[in-house]
This record gives structure tokens, C-alpha cells and sequence, in this order.
């Protein structure tokens, strides 16, 4: 008889270690489930609700009159001549580009020619190993773009290439 009543207790100790065990993975997968939540809500950008056309009332036929004034297209992009020089190594390379520029405010001549010969001189130091690849063309890209910022004393918004060849 005491080995039955042995055999009892292990079953009864194996349930209660069983219950504690699925308890403690619960506790553990809400904390777990919490703290991604909140993680989640750190992580993600606020985005700013649209009001409602109630309360909007009647700034909002003010401000579809100010965009649609925002969307005329504004005459500020300026084409520069095309760029065709060789490249510093191999020097028999050579390399062609079109680039317009975006000013913020009026276009200006003169500034344009200025940065049209500063990005010709910058175009006869680069490599052809400099550019190769898409690693290389956004390298290039962003030089010229921040090449032109500087040059132009922040009046020049963006540049735009407009073909990009090398041969």
C-alpha cells in the first residue's frame, strides 16, 4: 500500500509544477506582450489627426485657396549648359551631365555660370573607380549637391541631374 500512495503524491507534485509552469509563461508572455506594446508606441511615428470639417469651418476654404496658390508651378529651375570633361584617371574617360538647379527664389545667371565652373573643375579631379556603381553615382550626387550649396550661399535649393553619362 505505500507504494500506491507514493505513486499519488508524485502525480499530485507533478500537477502543481505543471500549473505553476503554465502560469509563469503566461505572466511572462503579458509582460512580454506590455512591453513590446509600449516599445511599439515609443518606436512609431505620431501622426497628427485631420480635423474634422466642422471644426475647420471657414479657414479651411482659406487654406485651399493658399495650396492652390502653392501649386502653381513657380519659374525657378534653372538648366545649365551640359558638362563634358575627362576624368582625372583613366584620363581617356570621359564624363557628360545635365543639371538644372532649383532656386529658392529668382534664378540668377551669374551664380549658375559660377557653379557650372566650380562643378566642371570638381568633375576633372573624380575617378572613374569614384564613381562606379550606384554606391559611387549617389556619392558623386551628394558631392555636387552640397559642392552647390556652398557655392551658391544656400539660395540654391536642390540639383537635379539630368542625364549622366560616361564613355
Amino acid at each position: 500500500m505505500a507504494d500506491f500512495e507514493s505513486a499519488e503524491d508524485d502525480g499530485g507534485k507533478k500537477k502543481s509544477g505543471l500549473i505553476v509552469t503554465i502560469a509563469v509563461v503566461l505572466v511572462l508572455s503579458l509582460v512580454a506582450a506590455g512591453g513590446g506594446w509600449m516599445v511599439g508606441g515609443i518606436i512609431a511615428p505620431q501622426v497628427d489627426q485631420p480635423e474634422t470639417a466642422a471644426s475647420a469651418g471657414s479657414e479651411g476654404k482659406d487654406e485651399k485657396k493658399e495650396e492652390e496658390a502653392e501649386d502653381k508651378p513657380r519659374e525657378n529651375v534653372l538648366a545649365l549648359e551640359p558638362i563634358t570633361t575627362n576624368l582625372s584617371y583613366p584620363s581617356d574617360n570621359w564624363i557628360r551631365i545635365e543639371v538644372s538647379l532649383v532656386f529658392i527664389d529668382e534664378p540668377d545667371q551669374a551664380m549658375a555660370d559660377r557653379i557650372h565652373q566650380d562643378m566642371l573643375a570638381y568633375l576633372r579631379t573624380v575617378s572613374l573607380q569614384q564613381i562606379e556603381g550606384p554606391r559611387g553615382f549617389q556619392y558623386l550626387r551628394e558631392d555636387l549637391r552640397e559642392r552647390v550649396k556652398l557655392r551658391s550661399e544656400g539660395r540654391v535649393n536642390d540639383l537635379l541631374l539630368r542625364t549622366f553619362v560616361i564613355e
